[in-house]
């Protein structure tokens, strides 16, 4: 069933064009919801004598599209980080939302919904594309890396450190002088057994 688009639907057409459809998908959905009308010979020649007073307004709107496209296209590749396996493969999945975001931050504001990014399971580099016009589309590059692998690395590092102290604390044992000291317990006893000669004193009892 021919219908004619109302609005861009990505993988489909653009607003105007006029495309193919199952019926299903026509009469359940695109029609009703207002993104399609029905291709009728009236509709047709409406929909062509509109494009043509449009004409200069649509170059323009063209010539829009291929500047925003050659200001994606030169946007240094995003770098987006991802939780990743010990294997590489990563938690989730890189969606439009984060490319969107991405270039919101160079200063490039893009509808996430023109935005079209391959499945991305791994770390590693893609290319991801954004659908400006029906005759103009630009690329980004991106990056998929490990989220806080670098951090981890510099976190770890300390414990290696604060371990090296206790090593340095053993010669604590050589304090042990206390052995040094029972020398003079002996020293101190031995004097007082010398002092029995108090017992010289018997003589006394011959006096008697």
């Amino acid at each position: 069933m021919e219908i004619i688009l109302k609005e861009d639907i990505i993988g489909l057409g653009f607003k105007n064009d006029i495309v193919n459809v199952k019926n299903g998908y026509a009469n359940n959905y695109l029609v009703p919801t207002g993104k399609a009308a029905y291709a009728t010979e009236s509709a047709k020649k409406v929909l062509a004598e509109d494009l043509r007073q449009k004409a200069h307004k649509l170059a323009k709107i063209k010539e829009e599209a291929e500047a925003l496209a050659a200001k994606i296209n030169a946007v240094p590749a995003l770098t987006i980080p991802m939780k990743v396996s010990s294997t590489g493969t990563i938690y989730g999945s890189v969606t439009n939302v984060q490319i969107a975001e991405g270039l919101a931050a160079q200063g490039i504001e893009v509808d996430r919904k023109k935005i079209v990014v391959s499945d991305v399971k791994a770390v590693g580099n893609y290319t991801a594309s954004v659908k400006l016009h029906k005759e103009v589309t630009a690329t980004v590059e991106f990056n998929v890396i490990s989220e806080g692998g670098e951090e981890l690395a510099e976190e770890e590092a300390p414990v290696v450190e604060a371990a090296a102290p206790v090593v340095e604390e053993a010669p604590a044992v050589e304090e042990t002088p206390v052995e040094e000291d029972t020398p003079a317990v002996e020293e101190e006893v031995a004097p007082a057994e010398e002092e029995t000669p108090a017992t010289e004193e018997a003589p006394a009892e011959e006096e008697a």
